[in-house]
């Protein structure tokens, strides 16, 4: 490990940086929880995840946990990964017996291969421009064959596109399968958010 979360001289992303000085780290989990109380359901990355029926999954970008606890909770898997040394440090007090490591996802070398890598959150966008590209491919190479990407994240100014992003996943030997625009599988017909599944092709 280095000093920098991100293992690069520019440390976090500005884009991160300022989501997360409007953020109390302390009640962030609050909103899910108040999701919950009022019939809604918050778990709808995982219940996404889990109609894949993975036994792996790398939570990529975890933030504090929420939905790689929720599928450890359902039986499977995990491995959370994020580059933000708070965020880890809260995953690993709520679920210290999961293995959750600090690192950017573009430097990420780990011995296990999974059935799905989940980025829920604006992963892709919250990464650095000249990171974007890179991100997806370690994905990726974390992928076992026939394992597949989900993605999901806001569509504005400044922020990846959906072309740009299905460049990126066919650069890294992904083919695309399906995309929503809500973790519920509702259709995508064009606005500012899409969930996006990429599948690494058998060899």
């Amino acid at each position: 490990m280095t000093d920098d979360p991100l293992h690069t001289p520019g440390g976090l992303p500005d884009d991160w940086s300022a989501w997360k000085d409007a953020v109390d780290l302390g009640r962030y989990d609050d909103r899910w929880a108040a999701m919950e109380q009022a019939g809604h359901n918050p778990h709808g990355e995982a219940d996404l995840v889990s109609s894949l029926g993975p036994a792996s999954v790398l939570d990529g970008g975890c933030g504090t946990g929420r939905v790689g606890i929720e599928l450890a909770r359902r039986g499977v898997a995990v491995v959370g990964v994020d580059p933000d040394p708070d965020m880890i440090a809260a995953c690993r007090q709520k679920a210290p017996d999961l293995h959750w490591v600090q690192s950017g996802l573009q430097d990420l070398d780990l011995a296990e291969r999974f059935d799905v890598v989940v980025l829920a959150g604006n992963v892709v966008p919250y990464a650095a421009p000249e990171h974007r590209a890179a991100v997806v491919a370690a994905c990726a190479r974390h992928l076992v064959e026939g394992g597949q990407l989900l993605a999901g994240f806001q569509l504005r100014e400044g922020w990846p596109t959906l072309d740009e992003y299905d460049a990126w996943c066919s650069d890294a030997g992904l083919a695309a399968v399906e995309r929503w625009s809500t973790w519920a599988r509702d259709p995508y017909g064009g606005g500012d958010y899409a969930v996006s599944r990429h599948r690494r092709a058998w060899t």
